[in-house]
């Protein structure tokens, strides 16, 4: 592949260009599995370049050598996109390699779910690009209910979905103590989505539990629920879902 701009030949398709400095990926789809990822390259909605890296899983993931292993692999995939320097990065597929692939990229990650993920981000092309709340978590709390349930573990819920860049703003709702209890600590989830894109986030502790209105930059139900898969996710990444 040679680079769109100035026709210099591209190690890898997709690949930036060094000689004038433009990018020839805007997109990348990460299609992430525990021995096998799918890279794929998008550039004015049509796909310019896939690669494929594997690895061999080592034993428990606790052990040295799987973490060694995993680190590796992530960081084989995050030097393809770098390798891009794309404007937008989506992904799907196991949880443990995505957070290995985030810890090593300075890009947000868009979840995109279906059979087809690389269809379906090329579909999206076509579709208004949300809005970025560029303002603190602190910032995006209102209301007139100020208590926050679950101690320290609830506010760090809070801050989590505060901080994700389509949420403009974070109403906590009363707290309700008359909910069967759990077990399992402080916990929380984000529900489906609304017509108008917006989300709530129950955070539960014990038998306690507090709604929390998300209001979000999504506009309809669809978007909202690309939002709302992004916040469980990165609920799950905090610990707070099972």
């Amino acid at each position: 592949m040679e680079c769109r701009q100035c026709a210099t030949p591209l190690d890898r398709p997709g690949d930036y260009c060094l000689v004038c400095h433009t990018a020839n990926t805007d997109v990348v789809v990460l299609e992430l599995g525990r021995d096998r990822a799918t890279v794929s390259c998008i550039a004015e909605e049509s796909v310019v370049g896939q690669r494929t890296v594997t690895t061999t899983p080592e034993g428990n993931d606790s052990d040295e050598a799987a973490v060694v292993e995993l680190r590796n692999f992530a960081g084989l995939i995050a030097d393809e996109v770098r390798r891009k320097r794309p404007e937008e990065v989506y992904v799907t597929g196991d949880r443990d390699v995505i957070a290995a692939v985030r810890g090593q990229l300075h890009y947000e990650f868009f979840r995109v779910e279906g059979e087809d993920p690389v269809q379906r981000v090329i579909d999206r092309q076509g579709e208004a690009a949300l809005e970025v709340v560029d303002a603190a978590p602190a910032e995006k709390l209102g209301g007139s209910h100020s208590t926050l349930i679950g101690g320290r573990s609830g506010q760090r819920a809070i801050q989590t979905v505060a901080g994700h860049p389509h949420v403009k703003k974070v109403i906590p709702g009363p707290i309700d103590a008359g909910g069967s209890s759990s077990r399992t600590g402080v916990r929380a989830k984000a529900t489906r989505a609304d017509n108008n894109g917006n989300v709530r986030v129950l955070i539960r502790d014990g038998s306690s539990v507090q709604e929390n209105r998300i209001v979000t930059t999504a506009g309809d139900r669809e978007l909202g629920e690309h939002v709302r898969a992004d916040l469980n996710e990165a609920l799950r990444e905090a610990e707070l879902q099972d």
